[in-house]
């Protein structure tokens, strides 16, 4: 019997070729949530993005379910508890899209440097603010790297090639290791506030980092700090952020991820020196494929038993 596999927000044609070779694959890409509950008992598998949430009442309709895969890094929108309790394993796949997330921040940081956003509205109202609109290099600042994983380590990376000066905090990663992948490593997150001229982060969401970055944080940066965060909404204190913004002590932000997806447009959003993009990180053709052609195998390997490479549960 060949394996029933459902897709619940697409899956580009290189990952399906592979799922088609030994399952049965529905593609519902938009399924809602109530129309999922109702479907799931007739599948083995079920790969998401960040849309689809797999809870518990999902998993528990899940009768034939043994695994669930994301078609991404974060994990947030799956009940990983739950799955673990009904013996359902969980894969992602991490590396896939570590290039274009830290492109899309190193980019953000070129928009916020030379007010690329601003200089482009202006111009197509017709306006030229050349004088109004004077930038700051980033050649010689100092980058702060919150979370020195895969993507963190990479936009550090990427940033001592234009001349930045790297420091990266990671409390799960030794001083030695951080060291080895390209940044000076600060013992306290403070530190790093301290000495930082722009901030990225890139931590998961988790009840540890939920609004890390809240307004007791601001006041430890320096004033004007260009922040971005291209990994989950809800590690920034959004409100706090707005104020930080509003009082100058943040100079500017580039926002790829929200609280609330979509947010609509928020007087965060919409304000002067914000980049919102929304959650694009992932969003390139190379990453896209290659997220598509790891996940399927990953999926199939699982159902099959074999060695995982990206097990979470």
């Amino acid at each position: 019997m060949r394996w029933k596999i459902l897709l619940t927000d697409g899956l580009k044609a290189e990952g399906q070729a592979i799922l088609a070779q030994q399952a049965e694959v529905d593609d519902r890409s938009g399924i809602s949530a109530e129309e999922l509950l109702k479907a799931i008992g007739e599948y083995d598998a079920v790969i998401v993005r960040s849309r689809t949430k797999i809870t518990a009442d999902v998993l528990e309709a899940a009768a034939r379910l043994k695994v669930v895969g994301r078609a991404g890094v974060g994990v947030d929108n799956i009940d990983l508890e739950a799955a673990k309790a009904r013996g359902v394993t969980v894969v992602n796949a991490p590396q896939a899209s570590t290039n274009a997330v830290a492109e899309l921040a190193l980019g953000m940081m070129f928009g916020l440097a030379r007010r690329l956003a601003e200089a482009d509205a202006s111009m197509k109202r017709g306006e030229w603010l050349k004088k109004h609109l004077t930038g700051t290099e980033l050649h010689g600042k100092t980058l702060g790297v919150v979370g020195m994983g895969r993507i963190g380590s990479r936009v550090g990376a990427l940033a001592k090639a234009i001349g930045m000066r790297v420091i990266g905090y990671d409390p799960l990663i030794p001083a030695e290791e951080i060291a080895r992948r390209g940044a000076e490593p600060v013992a306290e997150l403070d530190d790093l506030y301290a000495q930082a001229d722009v901030i990225t982060l890139h931590v998961p969401l988790t009840p540890q980092t939920r609004h890390m970055v809240n307004a007791e944080a601001f006041g430890k940066m320096k004033r004007g700090v260009f922040i971005i965060c291209a990994a989950r909404g809800g590690v920034i204190d959004e409100e706090a952020l707005y104020e930080a913004l509003e009082s100058g002590q943040v100079g500017g932000v580039g926002l790829d991820v929200f609280a609330t997806e979509p947010p609509g447009a928020t007087p965060l959003v919409t304000h002067p020196r914000v980049i919102a993009t929304p959650h694009i990180g992932a969003q390139t053709k190379e990453a896209q494929t290659r997220v598509a052609e790891d996940i399927a195998t990953e999926v199939l390997a699982a159902l099959a038993g074999k060695t995982l490479r990206w097990r979470v549960v």
